[in-house]
């Protein structure tokens, strides 16, 4: 993350990305370390999808209620 600041207010730590609140915290280190982390899942290429055989997205019919048959 380029653009990105720790602003202290009162107590409590704000992580800013590009000028906008995103995340309060109340520890200086845990904010900067979060947004280490957050920068280095930001470089990390996205894991392949993973897809089986067996899975599909489909309306089970047998759930679906008649609205004629309900009280």
């Amino acid at each position: 993350m380029k653009n990105y600041s720790i602003v202290r207010i009162g107590n409590e730590y704000i992580v800013q990305a590009d000028e906008k609140s995103s995340l309060k915290i109340s520890s200086r280190r845990r904010a900067a370390k979060l947004v280490t982390d957050a920068a280095e899942l930001l470089v990390q290429k996205p894991a392949p999808p993973q897809v089986s055989d067996d899975a599909s997205i489909s309306c089970d019919s047998s759930a679906i209620v008649d609205p004629s048959k309900v009280p």
